[in-house]
């Protein structure tokens, strides 16, 4: 009996000893979520942000961390699905994270969002666009809005491009819809323009012929799209199957290899606008070859956005000297940090300063900018 409770009672010490260092290593590590889809069709919007997160993380665990403290990352796929975000918000919150970078699509983002303000938690993205999400006051982005993006699009069609006859299309979703009624909006403020078609397709679908029919037959000169390349690819390369010299824009929710990969041949030509180049920018070269070196790939959509948003939400947290929520928001609206989209502070609304959309196109299989 006694030796029973010798052993109890090492067994007991031994837990409590553990239990304190697993306290000691969580106060001596800052942990940080990483959120978007990491799967499915728009892993490739998602998975460059991880990257990029773990090449500024590792440069500064290297470094001694902040304020003394390591950086963990604690990764989580939302599929860019709404119904989903919620509960990757809800696992982020209870692995104990400071702040998030992320989440990566609007409608995943304006789910998640309500789960960390009600826990005091800021959240970076390097591409939710809609300008909706600037009313949460946690929220921050290192990409213009798309209040920006819409009427961008509309500026070269009329006055690079010349066009009156215009039909804009949209996915129903929280990002498509959005940046299509942009877009619909600054069309409708021109006289000389027209817009002959204005309505949603079903996600998902095989055939997009019907609404095809009609752009065809009402003489559209070019479509303007509101939404991501999985549909896109479909009603491009079906447009051209036609026949149909259509031009086709969209915006960031198409810029991507991914798009040009699915589309083929009928991507050449596309239009998209996008956050504007960082060539010429050092931070840019030297994360674009850190990334190189350790995936062996050039880094995908969203990764200088997402470098950004892990550089400016580390500086803010070494600034603050602490993780306290509000001196996270202060430094990250009062300090200005080097980043590869540019030297850049935060408004009230958390919009990044000094951001902005240019226009790409496809050319040869490839995105090359054509308008700033």
């Amino acid at each position: 009996m006694k030796m029973r409770m010798i052993i109890v009672a090492m067994v007991l010490t031994l837990a409590a000893i553990a239990l304190v260092s697993c306290a000691r290593e969580e106060t001596q590590t800052i942990r940080i979520g990483v959120a978007g889809a990491h799967s499915g069709d728009l892993a490739s919007y998602g998975l460059p942000t991880v990257n990029a997160a773990e090449l500024v993380v590792e440069e500064i665990n290297a470094a001694g961390g902040i304020n003394g403290q390591r950086v963990e990352l604690i990764i989580e796929d939302d599929q860019c699905a709404p119904e989903v975000a919620a509960n990757t918000a809800a696992k982020l919150v209870s692995d104990g994270v400071v702040a998030v970078i992320g989440h990566i699509c609007s409608g995943a983002t304006n789910t998640a969002l309500p789960v960390y303000v009600d826990e005091k938690i800021v959240a970076i993205s390097p591409s939710a666009t809609s300008p909706a999400l600037a009313d949460f006051e946690n929220f921050y982005r290192t990409i213009a809005s798309d209040d920006k993006q819409g009427p961008r699009q509309v500026d070269f069609i009329v006055n690079e491009l010349g066009l009156t006859r215009v039909a804009v299309l949209h996915d129903r979703g929280d990002y498509g819809r959005g940046l299509a009624g942009f877009a619909l909006a600054s069309l409708q403020e021109n006289p000389d323009i027209e817009v002959v078609l204005h309505d949603g397709v079903t996600v998902g679908a095989v055939d997009y012929s019907a609404i095809i029919n009609r752009i065809d037959a009402l003489g559209a000169e070019i479509v303007v799209w509101g939404g991501y390349h999985p549909e896109a690819s479909r009603i491009v390369d079906q447009m051209r199957n036609r026949g149909m010299e259509t031009l086709f824009i969209s915006g960031d929710g198409i810029k991507d290899e991914t798009f040009i990969n699915v589309a083929g041949a009928a991507a050449e030509g596309v239009f998209a606008t996008g956050a504007r180049s960082t060539e010429g920018n050092t931070l840019a070269a030297e994360f674009t070859q850190k990334h190189i070196e350790k995936y062996g790939t050039e880094p995908g959509p969203f990764f200088q956005e997402g470098v950004s948003a892990a550089l400016a939400l580390m500086n803010a947290i070494r600034v603050a000297g602490s993780t306290d929520y509000e001196a996270i928001r202060q430094a990250l609206q009062s300090e200005y940090v080097d980043t590869p989209v540019g030297t850049i502070s935060f408004d009230e609304a958390g919009n990044a300063i000094g951001v902005g959309f240019a226009v790409y196109q496809v050319q040869n299989l490839e995105y090359v900018q054509v308008s700033n």
